[in-house]
């Protein structure tokens, strides 16, 4: 396990909702829900649970592993995961080392996942192997810009984000295809910096 990101994100898990469980989930919260709306009856990975934020989108009924790297993190996940009304196992894990089979999952879905992991490609390509083959990656992310003065102002803030959460410029759209997926769309949520992305193997 990385324990270097093991630990920022133990120490981010104390004022983690005060930083992302206001403006930011109730701005994308309509979004999230259209996302989630694609979980179906097989089995689902959801990658990087962290406190539990997103688990109130999710539609009931289904069979979820959420999985994060932090223990503090699940631990103030588990009030959130307790009220689901369906069946959603939690894991502490890092996705570089998952021990899951491959093909086990039908589904992955991530929600500004990819902005901290550390070997992004590496972890998409990780993803990927335990993906049934036509499986689905389902993905709501922060990216990096092409447009200025976007672009220089992420560029200039990601060596301080990294400390303590997120890198800010990451290519994820194409750190997908880089990984292997087949690209079947990309929503531009807000500009071209919040997006939607679905894939599949």
């Amino acid at each position: 396990m990385d324990l270097v990101t093991r630990n920022k994100w133990d120490r981010a898990a104390a004022n983690f909702d005060l930083m992302a469980g206001y403006g930011p989930e109730k701005r994308w919260a309509p979004r999230k829900r259209e996302l989630f709306s694609r979980m179906g009856d097989g089995k689902i990975l959801f990658l990087a649970v962290g406190t539990g934020l997103d688990v109130p989108f999710f539609p009931e009924g289904r069979n979820i592993v959420g999985i994060d790297i932090s223990e503090r993190m699940l631990e103030k996940a588990r009030a959130r995961t307790d009220l689901y009304r369906g069946t959603l196992e939690l894991k502490q894990m890092d996705v570089h080392e998952m021990p899951f089979a491959e093909g086990e999952f039908d589904q992955v879905f991530t929600s500004c996942t990819f902005c901290s992991v550390p070997n992004p490609v590496k972890g998409l390509e990780a993803l990927r192997r335990v993906l049934r083959p036509g499986g689905e990656l389902h993905m709501f992310e922060h990216t990096g810009s092409r447009y200025f003065p976007f672009n220089m102002m992420m560029n200039l803030m990601t060596p301080l984000s990294r400390k303590v959460g997120p890198e800010m410029n990451r290519p994820t759209v194409e750190n997908v295809v880089a990984a292997g997926f087949t690209l079947d769309e990309v929503q531009h949520v807000f500009l071209d910096v919040v997006k939607i992305i679905h894939a599949r193997r």
